[in-house]
């Protein structure tokens, strides 16, 4: 399986959790896909002051892993598919909807 995921031509980096076994999502490359943001880390530094609740548990649902990068292992900020879920509920773009859907459907069929 691929560390690489693609949603409507964006590069989603992803790295596998053999304790937990769930792929876990680069945070800022799935903010990058959906909003189309030039900063991703500055949007995700907003979403959490509108999202007061979503800051509380970031923790909790965002742990820092490593991640299989072009540049060699980099400690990312990465959430699993609930997780994303979670965060996508924050992002008002129409791209999170098809990202939702897109997400399910590969984790029912197996093709994450």
């Amino acid at each position: 399986m691929s560390n690489i995921k693609l949603f409507q031509d964006k590069v989603i980096r992803s790295t596998w959790n053999e304790e937990e076994e769930h792929w876990y999502f680069v945070v800022e490359d799935v903010v990058a896909a959906l909003t189309d943001s030039a900063d991703p880390k500055q949007y995700v530094k907003r979403m959490k002051q509108r999202d007061i609740e979503l800051a509380k548990g970031w923790v909790q649902i965002v742990p820092t892993l490593v991640v299989p990068t072009a540049g060699g292992n980099q400690r990312m900020s990465c959430a699993n598919a609930k997780g994303l879920f979670r965060i996508i509920q924050s992002i008002p773009s129409p791209k999170a909807e098809p990202f939702k859907l897109c997400l399910n459907l590969r984790l029912k069929n197996g093709s994450l």
